[in-house]
C-alpha cells in the first residue's frame, strides 16, 4: 500500500484521490478551501460526477481516504505527492502555472525524505523541469539535501464518465527519468498494472505533450465533422450517414464524429489554446490547431444564424421566446465552462429573443453564468415547463431524458412548431409526424 497525498480537491484531484484509494492505497486529499474539505469529510461531493460519491463514501468508511487543509503534514506523511491544482488559461492563452508553482514551493518547504512528486494537472511541456527547479530552490533556502523525483502523469478523464476512465483507462502515461520513480508509480497503479493496462513509459516532456496532443486531436476531429456537416447541408448529403461510414474505417474510428454546435468544457478549449501558444513560443505554429479554435467559435455562432434563418431570417427573433434544453457542455455534468450554450443564449438575447432554459444538472451554475442576460431568461422547472409559450425548441445537450420526449406534447406546448435539434437526437420523420418543423445538423 502506497501512502499518497493529492493536493487540490477539484475535479481531477477528487476523482484521482478517490479512485487511487479504491485501488487500495492510503490517500490524503488536500485543499486550502476549508468548506470544501469539511463537505468531503462528510462524503458530500462539491461537483456532479456520476458514481464518485459512492467511491468516496466507501473509502472513507474503509479508512483509506481522508481530507485535510494541512499541506505541510500531508507532504511530510506521504511518499508520493500528486499536484492536481488548476491551470486556468492566462490572457495570452497559455496555461497559468501560479498554483502549480505555489504547491511545488510548499512541497519544497515541507518535504523531509525521498518523495515522488507527480504532475497530474494539465501543464505545458517543460513544467516538470520548472517544478523540479522550484522545489530545489526551496530546499536550497532550507540548506537541505533531500532527494526527490518529479513525474509527469497526465489525466485523461472525460467529465460524466471520469470514474470509469480512471479505473479502466486506455493507457497510463508515466513520464519519469529515474527507475526508482517508475517503480513507485507502477506500485501506485498496481491494480491497473496487474490487469495489463498499457503503460507508456517516457520522459516528462513527452508525457506532457501526449496530453495536449491527445486533446487537440479530438478537438480537430469534432471540428472536422462539424465542417463536413455544414457542407452536407449545402450539398444535400446526410452527415450521420457520412460519419457512420467514416467511423467503420479502423484508421478513423467512430468516436467524436458526432456533428453539433461545437465543443466546450474545461479541457478542449483551454488545451487547444495552450498548445497553440506552445507552438508559437517554440517557433512552430500549429496551423491546424489554430484553425480548429477559430472554426469551433464559428460553429457556435453558425447555430444562432441557423435558428434565426429557420424562424424567418434576419430580424425574426424580437418578440420570440425560445426554449433551450441543455446548458452543460455535455451530458452527465454540470460544467458550463465554454459551453456552446453560453455563446448561443447570449447571442439570441442580443438579437431580441427571450429564453426559457432547462438542464438536469447545470441550473445552479447557469444562474450565475447567464447573469448578464438574466432579465431575458426564465429558469424552468423541467423540460416541458421550458416549452410553455415558446416559439421554438432548441436542443443543445443530449441528456438521456431529452432523447425520448413526447413529441406530440412538445408540439402542443409550443406556440410555433419549430424544433432545432442541434445534436441530431431525433429523426426528421418522427418530428415531422408530430407536426414539428425540424432542423437538424448536416442534413
Amino acid at each position: 500500500m502506497i501512502q499518497i497525498a493529492v493536493i487540490g480537491s477539484g475535479y481531477v484531484g477528487s476523482v484521482s484521490g478517490a479512485c487511487l484509494a479504491d485501488f487500495g492505497n492510503q490517500v490524503t486529499c488536500v485543499d486550502n478551501n476549508t468548506a470544501k474539505i469539511e463537505s468531503l469529510k462528510k462524503g458530500i461531493i462539491p461537483l456532479y460526477e456520476p458514481g464518485l460519491d459512492t467511491i468516496v463514501e466507501r473509502n472513507i468508511r474503509a479508512g483509506r481516504l481522508r481530507f485535510t487543509t494541512d499541506i505541510n503534514m500531508a507532504v511530510k506523511s506521504n511518499g508520493v505527492v500528486f499536484i492536481a491544482v488548476g491551470t486556468p488559461p492566462a490572457e495570452d492563452g497559455s496555461a497559468d502555472l501560479r498554483y502549480v508553482e505555489g504547491v511545488a514551493r510548499e512541497i519544497g518547504r515541507a518535504v523531509e525524505s525521498y518523495t515522488v512528486i507527480v504532475d497530474k494537472s494539465t501543464v505545458p511541456v517543460g513544467t516538470s523541469r520548472l517544478v523540479t527547479k522550484w522545489i530545489g530552490e526551496e530546499l536550497k533556502q532550507r540548506g537541505a539535501n533531500i532527494p526527490y523525483d518529479v513525474v509527469s502523469n497526465p489525466e485523461f478523464l472525460r467529465e460524466g464518465s471520469a470514474v470509469q476512465d480512471f479505473t479502466h483507462p486506455d493507457r497510463v502515461v508515466i513520464g519519469a527519468e529515474s527507475d526508482r520513480a517508475r517503480k513507485i508509480m507502477k506500485e501506485v497503479y498496481r491494480a491497473l498494472y496487474l490487469n495489463e493496462t498499457p503503460f507508456i513509459e517516457t520522459n516528462p516532456e513527452s508525457a506532457e505533450m501526449i496530453k495536449y496532443a491527445s486533446n487537440a486531436f479530438l478537438a480537430v476531429k469534432i471540428t472536422f465533422i462539424n465542417e463536413i456537416a455544414n457542407l452536407c447541408e449545402k450539398a444535400g448529403a446526410n452527415v450521420q450517414d457520412v460519419a457512420k461510414a467514416m467511423g467503420r474505417d479502423g484508421r478513423i474510428g467512430a468516436k467524436f464524429l458526432h456533428a453539433g454546435p461545437g465543443y466546450g468544457g474545461s479541457c478542449f478549449p483551454k488545451d487547444t489554446h495552450a498548445l497553440a501558444r506552445i507552438g508559437r513560443d517554440c517557433g512552430e505554429p500549429l496551423s491546424l490547431v489554430e484553425t480548429t479554435i477559430a472554426a469551433n467559435e464559428r460553429q457556435k455562432r453558425r447555430m444562432v444564424d441557423k435558428i434565426e434563418a429557420g424562424l424567418g431570417g434576419p430580424g425574426s427573433l424580437p418578440g420570440k421566446t425560445i426554449a433551450i434544453l441543455g446548458l452543460a457542455f455535455k451530458p452527465n455534468t454540470d460544467d458550463m465552462r465554454e459551453s456552446p450554450a453560453l455563446t448561443i443564449c447570449e447571442a439570441l438575447v442580443k438579437k431580441g429573443a427571450r429564453l426559457r432554459v432547462w438542464d438536469p444538472a447545470a441550473m445552479k451554475e447557469a444562474a450565475w453564468r447567464l447573469e448578464s442576460i438574466k432579465d431575458a431568461v426564465y429558469f424552468a422547472e423541467d423540460e416541458y415547463d421550458a416549452l410553455k409559450a415558446s416559439s421554438a425548441l432548441v436542443l443543445l445537450t443530449e441528456w438521456n431524458q431529452f432523447r425520448n420526449m413526447d413529441l406530440q406534447r412538445v408540439k402542443d406546448l409550443l406556440t410555433l412548431p419549430y424544433f432545432f435539434d442541434l445534436r441530431n437526437v431525433y429523426k426528421q420523420e418522427e418530428a415531422e409526424a408530430a407536426g414539428l418543423r425540424y432542423f437538424g445538423i448536416g442534413k
